[in-house]
């Protein structure tokens, strides 16, 4: 064992960092980011770090990657989802950091390959998009356009793949409930695995360090070996922090862990499947007819994730296999911050091999959501006005999924809509246009969907697309929309529209499904804009 200072102290200037983690504080080694973040402001040292992280961690204020978030102390950073942590978004903007975002599951995987000594991670996932070497390769500012690339296309029995080139870091660093006096790392009490072992393996494999934090020291044998994450072979030191909280909620809350005997939460404790409302309702409703009894089904982060309430309601959400790339399988699915954890989930798996899963067509559809989409079908998630926002699982989940629906308003900033009489009313139509001549960044290519016959759809609360080899056709509006003035006259480009336009389901525009805030004076959905 060790002092949060000893792990700081490990940590030299230029050294590659990566780390586990997750939004919510799912798994996050937050004291010991805490502690490096201390010695730079105090002694300006580590400085020039490369910081590598698969997931997006901290709370969008002071935690996480935001503490690396200091002109000097981080040089690059290679990360699949940067939302939760603006003050790296902010140095990215002014290029004082080479930026680069990959998918979530290709920076894990990758993680892994190159710990066990692999030439990299050679996959198809990310080909025709923005992490295409070809389009970008994942470089999201000028600084990182000027740095090199992260991968290259090779050609195997005729066939292209993307090489994504190892990553060989400094130090690793993880995080656990518990830890024996041989180094043995347990996530027994934690709400995900995620990656901690492939992070791990990455730094051992390129002769590094593996910090980790943990709650609590037990002898060997107090803890389930077969739930031990990373072996004490792997590490090199630990540090304890009994006030380690289980997520930024604080405490710990077993039926988050999945643990035997384990009751589900009360009522409020967590955003769970509350019912959604407004036009997120209206899609949600949609969407909910995509899905077949039977089926193994992935929820994307925001208005997806208001799909699973709807199928509660309906009684069909324990006839679907419901997963997430956290490693989540089944359980109440926690919504916001949270999002990834689950209460009384029935597997926990890490997220690698969730990701392997994604990677063979184990979803048979997958639900996400849309920034833009153009005429071709492509679809932008990963660059959203000034910020870097990184896709997350999104390009390993869209492009491995047998189907996939994106779900998203209309239209974004300002929008304010009402069911009125089982129809749609557009009180306030929004002020930026998500339907575009062209996506800022591909990071679903609807070209190569299309050829391979994926199954695709496009859900608005006032329209539905599908994806065709011509394009994406128009193929439902709502009722109460004016075809012209709230649809094609309001997208950047004239859709095919279908032979057989038709109404969408009038059990989608349920009065019911009205927000308590809104009113005959036309409040705006759940109190805020949507999109």
């Amino acid at each position: 064992m060790g002092s949060l200072e000893d792990c700081a102290a490990m940590v030299r200037d230029g050294d590659t960092i990566a780390v586990t983690g997750n939004g919510g504080g799912m798994l996050e080694p937050d004291a010991i980011f805490a502690a490096i973040e201390k010695r730079f402001l105090t002694t300006g040292h580590p400085r020039d770090l490369t910081v590598v992280h698969a997931l997006g961690i901290g709370d969008a204020k002071t935690r996480g990657i935001n503490r690396f978030a200091h002109k000097g102390m981080v040089k690059r950073v290679i990360g699949g989802h940067w939302s939760w942590s603006p003050r790296m978004q902010e140095l990215a903007q002014r290029n004082e950091v080479e930026a680069f975002t990959l998918p979530s599951g290709v920076i894990s995987l990758l993680l892994r390959e190159s710990g066990a000594g692999r030439p990299g991670l050679i996959t198809t996932v990310g080909l025709g998009t923005c992490y295409d070497p070809r389009n970008g390769g994942g470089a999201a500012n000028d600084a990182a356009q000027s740095a090199g690339p992260l991968n290259e296309i090779m050609e195997i029995e005729g066939a292209e793949y993307i090489r994504y080139l190892p990553i060989k870091p400094d130090v690793a660093i993880i995080r656990g409930t518990f830890c024996d006096e041989f180094g043995n790392i347990s996530c027994e009490e934690e709400s995900g695995d995620l990656d901690c072992n492939a992070v791990a393996l990455a730094a051992c494999g390129a002769g590094g360090c593996v910090l980790a934090q943990v709650r609590e020291e037990r002898r060997s044998g107090q803890f389930h070996g077969r739930l031990v994450q990373v072996p004490g072979v792997m590490v090199d030191l630990v540090a304890k922090v009994p006030d380690q909280p289980q997520t930024h909620m604080g405490g710990y809350e077993p039926s988050l862990a999945g643990l035997p005997g384990a009751k589900m939460p009360a009522h409020g404790t967590f955003d769970g499947m509350s019912s959604p409302k407004g036009a997120r309702a209206i899609i949600a409703r949609r969407a909910a007819d995509e899905v077949q009894i039977g089926q193994s089904v992935n929820f994307g982060f925001g208005i997806p994730g208001g799909i699973a309430a709807i199928l509660a309601q309906q009684d069909t959400l324990d006839k679907i296999w419901v997963t997430v790339e956290q490693g989540i399988h089944n359980g109440q699915l926690i919504d916001g911050a949270l999002f990834g954890a689950a209460s009384l989930p029935c597997a926990i798996m890490r997220s690698t091999d969730q990701f392997d899963y994604y990677s063979s067509g184990g979803a048979d559809v997958a639900f996400l959501g849309a920034g833009e989409v153009d005429a071709a079908g492509n679809v932008n998630v990963s660059r959203l006005g000034s910020n870097v926002v990184g896709p997350g699982g999104f390009v390993d989940i869209s492009q491995g999924a047998k189907s996939v629906v994106f779900c998203g308003t209309f239209e974004t900033g300002g929008l304010k809509v009402d069911i009125l009489d089982q129809a749609l009313e557009i009180i306030q139509p929004g002020r930026v246009a998500k339907f575009v001549d062209r996506v800022r960044e591909v990071t679903f290519g609807g070209q190569a969907a299309a050829e391979g016959k994926k199954p695709v759809l496009y859900i608005t609360e006032r329209a539905v697309f599908r994806l065709t080899l011509t394009g994406i056709e128009l193929i439902e509006i709502a009722p109460g929309a004016d075809l012209e003035a709230d649809i094609l006259d309001r997208m950047s480009f004239r859709p095919l529209v279908s032979d057989d336009l038709s109404l969408m389901p009038e059990h989608c525009f349920d009065p019911d499904l009205r927000s308590p805030s809104e009113s005959k004076s036309h409040a705006s959905v759940g109190g805020e804009s949507v999109g």
